[in-house]
């Protein structure tokens, strides 16, 4: 998909500090139908291998307690795969040096925009998918400090105002629509 088509369509936004809740997050908006060309993925690369050794400690020490703790570890281990997968390469996710890793729409923005470049830069990829350069600066500056940002398309309005209370109950910060219309 490219930026011209992203900008005629709405969109919700949302920084998460907490990679667990960014997988929450991420596995609800899956349960709900939302595909990988309805949902952005941003996070730094320092981010992505952070979170990609917690999860392999957790599922080394969640194996070893195996017969102690198998619903625990069932429900753990059922919400931690949704951002390792959408970075780690369902959806066409990419790795932008001085960026980080990208999955949805954005990640095809960027690519063919060429990283690195002026055109390659998330604030760019941001700004052409209609936010606003302020908050998306605002967004830059949370993925450089270790957020996950998520991005939605929305179906209807319905299921905007759902997304926007859904971000602040997941514990998102700087919860922001942009509306294509």
């Amino acid at each position: 998909m490219d930026n011209t088509t992203q900008t005629n369509r709405s969109l919700v936004t949302g920084t998460f500090r907490d990679p667990v809740a960014a997988n929450r997050y991420y596995s609800s908006l899956r349960d709900r139908g939302y595909t990988d060309d309805d949902v952005h993925v941003v996070m730094s690369d320092d981010t992505r291998e952070r979170y990609n050794r917690n999860v392999a400690e957790d599922e080394i020490e969640q194996g070893s307690k195996a017969a102690e703790g198998a619903g625990v570890g069932a429900a753990v281990g059922g919400t931690t795969g949704g951002v390792i997968g959408a970075i780690a390469g369902i959806g066409g996710a990419v790795l932008i040096p001085g960026i980080g890793a990208v999955a949805g729409p954005l990640a095809g923005a960027l690519a063919g925009a060429g990283a690195g470049g002026a055109g390659g830069s998330l604030l760019g990829a941001l700004v052409g998918a209609g936010i606003p350069e302020d908050q998306a600066q605002v967004y830059e500056n949370d993925v450089k400090d270790g957020g996950i940002m998520v991005g939605v398309h929305p179906k209807d309005d319905k299921d905007r105002t759902y997304l926007e209370s859904s971000y602040t109950e997941h514990g998102a910060d700087n919860v922001y629509y942009y509306d294509a219309t």
